[in-house]
């Protein structure tokens, strides 16, 4: 049980109100409708980068399920599987009827791959040119 000690119990002031904005209190600034739609354009437009800046689409040449990868290195791949492709992938698929869990595995070999083939074919930069979702 929480105990607090003195006086806690002066009720005789008011909360959330200051000389010069009675009534009315709140963190966050209130902007105009433009203003408030404007923030809303960048916040859509900097979501849409950090999520999809340099991804590519590559389609598995063995189960044709289709992912969106970003190289960042020679060692280091980012893919953004979909519902529909982590469902429809063979190795996935073989996984799970084992009695296994697909998201427990590393990666998919075919995929992987398919991946090494769209860089070898050019269709893939090897190392990412788009700019890091934080520069601007």
């Amino acid at each position: 049980m929480l105990m607090l000690h003195g006086a806690h119990d002066d009720d005789d002031h008011t909360h959330g109100e200051y000389e010069g904005n009675l009534g009315s209190w709140s963190k966050a600034p209130t902007f105009g409708p433009e203003r408030a739609e404007a923030l809303r354009e960048a916040t859509q437009r900097d979501r849409d980068r950090y999520l999809t800046s340099g991804l590519v689409s590559v389609d598995c040449r063995f189960c044709h399920v289709s992912v969106d990868v970003k190289k960042l290195g020679p060692a280091h791949t980012s893919v953004q599987w979909n519902t529909d492709a982590a469902r429809r992938c063979a190795y996935f698929t073989e996984i799970r009827e084992s009695g296994g869990e697909p998201a427990r595995a590393r990666s998919c070999p075919k995929l992987t791959d398919s991946i090494k083939h769209a860089v070898a074919e050019g269709c893939l930069e090897e190392m990412s040119s788009a700019p890091s979702p934080g520069d601007g």
